[in-house]
């Protein structure tokens, strides 16, 4: 028997390959098919089945491309319809793969399809869950993502939760291993643990959720207390998980495609695309193309581009680091925006060398912004990390402008007024830069290295509250003062 978790820390996601006796299973998935076959290939094993714990919504996966390669079957539990060939399996249905057997969980909570697949060895030992986003290691999946208005409410989801942890997950052996689809950074939940593996038995002890002595009643209001909006992408990744989607091999080999600084001009006026400069923010502050957005491709890249391009079907441009531009369109295409035009071939030297303008954002270091506070400031300080990390520790007299909310809040802020930026180390608030300077916002001062040399300087600030002290009441008027 083998078990390989294979991790992807850019989306804090965990797909899996298990194999006995020549036949495999792969769960969960990425977009790209290609790392799959050529890991079948090594091992020299046939791919059996596709397992899909539930329709993803932070992701696509590459489920039917990698059917249509292999000739496995998609197996997804009770609930699911599809618009393509799946074996919708019953709750408890054995399905073997070389001498594994694999039990079918239903677990619904966190969407109704949603299954829990037990892993018996084989001995026919319960060896590990693989649980999707209903069990997480400190948490569990986040019960909103499949309200149906007037039909079913997240009161109800966090309800059929209960019930699943209770009769389908607790019972189970102390010693059995714990396979998650996440890990810490997935929006799925809120208190993800950085470990991507453990036992059954440790989850049962720490995890909040599964206390022992908790009441419906009380899983309801913790499990729903303190949920953010979900990113706009994830009603449209989970749709295109069910009803299909285009071949990556296509989308690849339409993006990933050389565009001289006149092509890339071209498409940007003929086709309406938006430029996505993925470069580092010290490189895009110094110079970049007018009205480019920056998300770093060395960041968290595919969740805030699905957080904040709203059109999935945005034509897009792009400015990559030299050699990554394969790279740029596959991450988007995991999160569903495929349609990239192309890359600007030779990047911003090749714009320069064509006689093209640039722009660029100032930018001063936290002990300049002590100086500045001295006196009084000529502008606003607008901090754009989360409102639980602002409600931590903020710079006094700052604004909570949070970049997850930017697009509906951009009316909050004047577009003469003059604006110094920052977040925790520079990522979020260089984007927060690009949207502004692109809807025409001039005066914007980036805060270099943002709270981590903002702690370290003379910038007065409120004193430290510990965000576990704080109760779920405030938190929950602070995200919704901003959300």
């Amino acid at each position: 028997m083998k078990v390989e978790q294979i991790y992807t820390g850019c989306l804090a996601e965990a797909a899996y390959y298990i194999e006995s006796d020549g036949e495999a299973v792969i769960i969960d998935p990425l977009r790209e098919t290609q790392p799959y076959i050529e890991k079948l290939e090594q091992e020299g094993a046939k791919l059996k089945y596709i397992f899909e714990t539930h329709f993803h919504a932070d992701f696509v996966s590459g489920h039917i491309d990698l059917a249509k390669k292999t000739g496995a079957t998609i197996v997804y539990g009770p609930n699911a319809e599809t618009s393509y060939d799946i074996h919708q399996a019953k709750d408890g249905e054995e399905i073997k793969v070389g001498k594994l057997t694999f039990k079918v969980l239903h677990t619904p909570g966190h969407t109704m399809e949603s299954t829990t697949y037990l892993l018996q060895n084989e001995e026919g030992k319960d060896y590990a869950i693989f649980t999707g986003d209903t069990l997480f290691l400190g948490d569990v999946g986040r019960p909103d993502l499949a309200i149906k208005q007037g039909k079913i409410t997240r009161e109800d989801l966090a309800g059929f939760l209960f019930e699943s942890l209770r009769n389908k997950i607790m019972p189970l052996a102390d010693d059995v291993i714990v396979y998650p689809a996440h890990g810490a950074g997935s929006a799925c939940g809120k208190n993800l643990s950085t470990d991507t593996w453990g036992y059954l038995g440790d989850q049962k002890k720490t995890n909040y959720a599964l206390r022992a002595d908790m009441t419906k009643e009380e899983f309801v209001e913790e499990v729903t207390a303190g949920l953010t909006p979900p990113p706009q992408y994830f009603a449209k990744n989970a749709m295109m998980n069910k009803a299909g989607y285009g071949s990556f091999d296509s989308v690849l080999e339409k993006g990933n495609v050389a565009l001289s600084p006149e092509r890339f001009e071209e498409l940007v006026e003929t086709e309406d695309a938006l430029m996505l400069d993925t470069r580092n923010e010290a490189d895009f502050a110094k110079a970049h193309i007018p009205n480019s957005i920056f998300i770093g491709i060395d960041g968290s890249f595919a969740p805030w581009v699905g957080a904040l391009i709203t059109d999935i079907k945005q034509p897009i441009v792009l400015i990559t680091p030299e050699g990554r531009s394969e790279e740029v369109v596959t991450r988007l295409a995991r999160v569903g925006y495929d349609n990239t035009l192309g890359f600007l071939e030779g990047g911003l030297d090749a714009w320069k060398a064509a006689g093209k303008e640039t722009d660029s954002i100032d930018s001063l270091t936290a002990d300049e912004l002590a100086a500045k506070m001295e006196g009084k400031i000529d502008g606003e300080i607008i901090d754009v990390r989360k409102p639980t990390e602002f409600l931590a520790q903020h710079i006094e007299g700052a604004t909570n402008f949070p970049l997850d909310y930017i697009n509906k809040n951009m009316g909050r802020l004047d577009r003469e007024g003059t604006y110094y930026l920052h977040c925790l180390g520079g990522y979020r608030s260089m984007i927060t830069a690009s949207i502004l300077r692109s809807r025409g916002f001039q005066n914007l001062i980036d805060v270099k290295e943002g709270w981590h040399a903002i702690e370290k300087s003379d910038v007065p600030k409120t004193n430290y509250t510990c965000p576990s002290s704080m109760t779920q009441e405030v938190i929950d008027e602070a995200v919704a003062s901003v959300a």
